[in-house]
């Protein structure tokens, strides 16, 4: 009956600890979801003029919905020439 009981709790640990992982259509951004935690590895690429480019690189962890970790930062590259 031990063993049985043992199983089952791995069985039920695997499930809610295993990551699903999604890709968004945003640049190149991954969400790794579990029961309790979800992980973004951000890389976000949003509007911006034809001479800039802005986008969002970093991580975000939350653990039971609350966001413990975030270094997200967002970037400016400028592909054209400066006007004089």
């Amino acid at each position: 009956m031990k063993k049985v009981i043992a199983v089952i709790c791995v069985l039920v640990a695997l499930v809610l600890l295993f990551p699903m992982r999604s890709q968004a259509k945003d640049g190149g951004s991954v969400r790794y979801k579990a029961v309790f935690y979800t992980v973004y590895k951000v890389h976000s690429l949003y509007g911006g003029s034809d001479t800039e480019a802005h986008y969002v690189e970093g991580t975000i962890i939350e653990i039971l919905g609350y966001q413990v970790y975030n270094n997200t930062t967002p970037h400016i590259e400028n592909f054209g020439d400066y006007p004089n």
